[in-house]
């Protein structure tokens, strides 16, 4: 007594009553390759959920207070996409400052808030503001940043977070990827002081924000 697998032809594939598979010539063939397919396959399942893990265990937040408004902007130093030093504190002085963070250099969201704030630059400086973005990238990564999308205005490499805590704006660290500061924008008058907090920046709406702002404030 058997149970025929292989309808077509009863005599290539078969299960005795004891229980005891014996394949046949066809399927016999095709049984490397399906052991081969399976194994890749529970590898990658197998990676995928040990970075997921990987990631929810051992990421962490900073949760610094964010300066407010009123508050007096940091005087703090870093390194320029041009390998400079640059001074905030000296910055402040020309007139209006547009400090914003933004995580990581050249990625959808971060082109989308530095291209904005490109094509609004002309208006921008008509109004007296300078434009500085901050990240954790490298000098290298932030000028090949600049550099690929004609941002008009400088990017601080603050690569040991200087600034971004100076600002207590919150990071996020992520195993092997690194640590990225929170979308946020500060705008700065010129005796140094806090006029206004973005704590949500938005992408492609970023200098529509800051000039609904300037507006707001008569200039």
């Amino acid at each position: 007594m058997r149970l025929n697998l292989d309808l077509r032809n009863p005599a290539r594939d078969d299960v005795s009553v004891r229980g005891r598979f014996r394949p046949g010539p066809r399927l016999r063939g095709l049984l490397p390759f399906a052991g081969r397919w399976v194994a890749c396959l529970a590898m990658k399942v197998s990676r995928l959920l040990t970075l997921l893990v990987a990631t929810m265990l051992f990421s962490s937040s900073s949760s610094a207070e964010p300066l407010g408004v009123g508050a007096t902007a940091p005087d703090v130093t870093a390194k320029t996409d041009a390998g400079t030093t640059l001074s905030l504190g000296e910055v402040y002085q020309k007139g209006y400052t547009l400090v914003y963070f933004y995580p990581k250099a050249d990625t959808p969201g971060c082109t989308k808030q530095g291209c904005s704030l490109r094509d609004a630059y002309e208006v921008l400086t008509k109004k007296g503001v300078t434009v500085i973005g901050v990240s954790t990238d490298t000098v290298e990564a932030q000028k090949a940043f600049r550099e690929k999308y004609r941002l008009p205005f400088t990017l601080l490499a603050d690569h040991d977070q200087t600034v971004i805590k100076a600002f207590g704006v919150p990071t996020k660290d992520v195993p092997v990827m690194g640590s990225f500061a929170s979308r946020q924008a500060y705008l700065i008058d010129k005796n140094g002081k806090i006029v206004w907090c973005d704590y949500k920046a938005k992408t492609d709406k970023q200098a529509e924000d800051v000039l609904a702002v300037l507006q707001s404030l008569g200039v």
